[in-house]
């Protein structure tokens, strides 16, 4: 025997003897026993079983997910019904308070018109330097008056000060906080006239908006306010007592303002014609 037939013999053995003990075949797949060899020699069986397997578990998730649940929501009781009602509804704002002295000043809108402009407003403007007595415009300012008068009837200016007086210019009051920024809780809808700035005129305070209770008395004639203001009122006794209120810018460092004592409404029916 050649050596070459010997050696091809070898190395079949060495196969034979690999296979046995590691229970496959270098040159071809794993075939398993039983079961799992029938399976493995029709895989395309065993792969169309798992599709069919898969179609039918997500159908039944899709017929009991739409069609399961049959039982209708149970209908709310009275009281929780009640309870969703309530909870839908707004909440209300918090009711303003009257300050210490028992006076309101804290609105959520301007009042409804009240006065008549037919007839002739006056108002008394009682200070620590004295009073100043001014004619009111319904006419000419229905809504500023209005919101004036409203608000001295109501108390709002006692104890409030002219917190900025100007020699020569104006001297301005009206602010609950003394400081310059302060109001009512609203702005006033702007109003125009033609009537001059004369010394002594009353008109509402602005800044972006027509404040809702600073007003101010000019002190001389200041006609170029003529395009940005509007007259409500005229002083028609005690603009020495508005010229003589305590100067002064809010700030620190400031003089003690005068305060504003009160503020008197009269009202002559007709005398506004």
């Amino acid at each position: 025997m050649s050596s070459d037939r010997r050696r091809q013999r070898r190395r079949q053995r060495q196969r034979q003897r690999r296979s046995q003990l590691r229970g496959y075949d270098p040159a071809g797949p794993v075939e398993f026993p039983g079961i799992f060899g029938w399976l493995q020699r029709r895989q395309r069986v065993l792969f169309a079983v798992g599709i069919m397997v898969l179609i039918v578990s997500l159908g039944g998730v899709f017929i009991t997910t739409q069609f399961g649940n049959t039982t209708p929501d149970p209908e709310p009781t009275p009281t929780e019904a009640a309870a969703a009602t309530e909870t839908a509804e707004p909440t209300p704002e918090p009711t303003p308070t009257p300050d210490a002295d028992g006076v309101l000043r804290s609105y959520s809108e301007p009042p409804e018109m009240q006065i008549d402009p037919a007839n002739r407003y006056e108002a008394l403007i009682r200070t620590e330097r004295g009073d100043i007595l001014v004619e009111l415009l319904p006419q000419e300012a229905p809504g500023y008056v209005n919101n004036f008068v409203f608000l001295a009837r109501n108390r709002f200016y006692e104890g409030l000060t002219f917190h900025r007086v100007i020699a020569g210019f104006v001297a301005q009051g009206g602010d609950p906080t003394g400081g310059g920024a302060g109001g009512p809780g609203y702005s006033l809808a702007e109003e125009t006239n033609e009537l001059p700035f004369e010394a002594g005129v009353l008109s509402m305070a602005k800044s972006n908006t027509v404040s809702g209770s600073q007003f101010f008395i000019t002190l001389e004639p200041t006609p170029f306010l003529e395009p940005d203001f509007t007259v409500f009122g005229r002083v028609i006794e005690g603009l020495d007592v508005a010229r003589s209120l305590t100067a002064r810018e809010p700030g620190p460092g400031a003089p003690p303002a005068d305060r504003i004592l009160s503020i008197e409404i009269r009202e002559t029916p007709g005398g506004g014609e």
